[in-house]
């Protein structure tokens, strides 16, 4: 009995990551809505220093943590942005930045060796996990893209408006600058509590598992400076 009672307890753990999905929406749009990149070209004719973000070579990722009583049933998940676009004005302490959430990735090895997650989830977990990231949780075919809009920063800190899932949330954030002669590099940790979003975490068994609240985010920007 007990080990059909494991079983079922299993399964319920597979079907949050890996329940069927519709077949996923093509691409949308490549920038957000109203992005105002206009500004920042008009910036750059009137003299501005204004750098664009090197997506090749930043990243931000997102770990995503089992909890609940039965928590040892489940797997933490690494997910990754290599595609985060948009350009900051360090004259006027301004940035705009957005991630198309339609590409990001799911526990690639390097970065799940890197969070030294104690668990490996099957391919067909991180597969089932990808799918219902972007079609039930953070819903991409409503909500394509997660904008970041900085207005206010220090040496060591930025102010910045959050959206995603339909909802703009304000945070503090410290970061780390570091500038070169026409490059530009931003890095930094901080939390993010998916229900301020109007996301509610996943849960099966009455939350004996379930996806915790929060969710750590780093982030390393290269941005180069418009010529």
């Amino acid at each position: 009995m007990r080990d059909e009672v494991l079983l079922a307890l299993a399964a319920s753990v597979a079907l949050v990551a890996c329940a069927p999905a519709p077949p996923e929406a093509p691409i949308g749009p490549r920038a957000p809505a109203g992005f105002p990149e206009q500004v920042y070209r008009q910036a750059v004719g009137a003299g501005q220093a204004v750098y664009r973000i090197d997506a090749k070579s930043s990243i931000a990722t997102f770990e995503v943590h089992r909890g609940g009583a039965l928590a040892r049933l489940g797997h933490d998940h690494v997910i990754a942005s290599h595609d985060i676009a948009g350009y900051i004005e360090p004259a006027t302490k301004r940035a705009d930045l957005y991630v198309p959430l339609s590409s990001l990735t799911v526990d690639e090895p390097n970065l799940r060796a890197e969070a030294h997650f104690d668990t490996q989830p099957s391919a067909e977990d991180i597969a089932g996990t990808g799918r219902n990231m972007r079609l039930r949780v953070l819903d991409v075919a409503r909500y394509p893209f997660a904008s970041i809009a900085i207005r206010s920063a220090g040496d060591s800190f930025i102010d910045a408006d959050i959206t995603l899932h339909g909802v703009t949330h304000g945070v503090h954030l410290p970061v780390r600058v570091a500038a070169g002669p026409n490059s530009l590099d931003v890095s930094g940790e901080f939390v993010i509590r998916q229900t301020d979003f109007g996301i509610a975490p996943l849960s099966v068994l009455g939350g004996a598992v379930r996806v915790e609240d929060a969710v750590p985010i780093r982030f390393t920007l290269h941005a180069r400076r418009l010529q």
